[in-house]
């Protein structure tokens, strides 16, 4: 599971921490949960964030692997809801779209243009980190819509949408 953190001054973002929990295939299904559950408050306490953005869940056919993935993202969700942290969710189409453009973009199109918005080079050890980081950049590209949603106004076009937002302009 990765975790990504921006922060946002102006319309300027700026890479603050990412990181990726990785389990140890014999570490039991509770185990893990807790972890997960540990690893967001401790995030959050440190951080102290905002938002908190979270991919939605793709289905697959795997049944098992959906349920897991689901008791991971409630966990996380409960944690940054507990802290009083709103959540907002995006599609992985959605996301890879706001970030490259393309909304099947592969992980190191989106890695590569994260590395060019956010101004890093490294190159994490787990793409999971970089994923987070991507839904957190991809919330601010929509205009962070929790908090900024009486700020952000309705366009008709491009030309409109800049007009009314000099601030997203590039």
């Amino acid at each position: 599971m990765g975790l990504g953190i921006i922060e946002i001054t102006g319309s300027k973002a700026s890479l603050v921490m990412m990181d990726a929990i990785k389990f140890s295939s014999k570490t039991d299904a509770y185990t893990r949960l807790n972890m997960i559950h540990r690893k967001v408050t401790e995030v959050v306490k440190k951080n102290a964030p905002n938002e908190l953005a979270i991919e939605a869940p793709f289905y697959g056919k795997n049944v098992q692997s959906m349920l897991k993935l689901g008791r991971a993202q409630g966990v996380a969700i409960a944690a940054a809801m507990h802290a009083g942290i709103p959540v907002v969710e995006y599609s992985p189409r959605k996301i890879k779209q706001s970030i490259t453009g393309n909304g099947n973009a592969d992980k190191l199109q989106v890695l590569k243009m994260l590395q060019r918005i956010l101004n890093f080079t490294d190159q994490p050890q787990y793409m999971d980190a970089t994923d987070a980081l991507a839904v957190a950049l991809c919330h601010h590209f929509q205009g962070s819509a929790i908090t900024n949603s009486t700020s952000t106004k309705k366009a008709n076009d491009w030309k409109d949408f800049l007009q009314k937002n000099p601030e997203r302009r590039g």
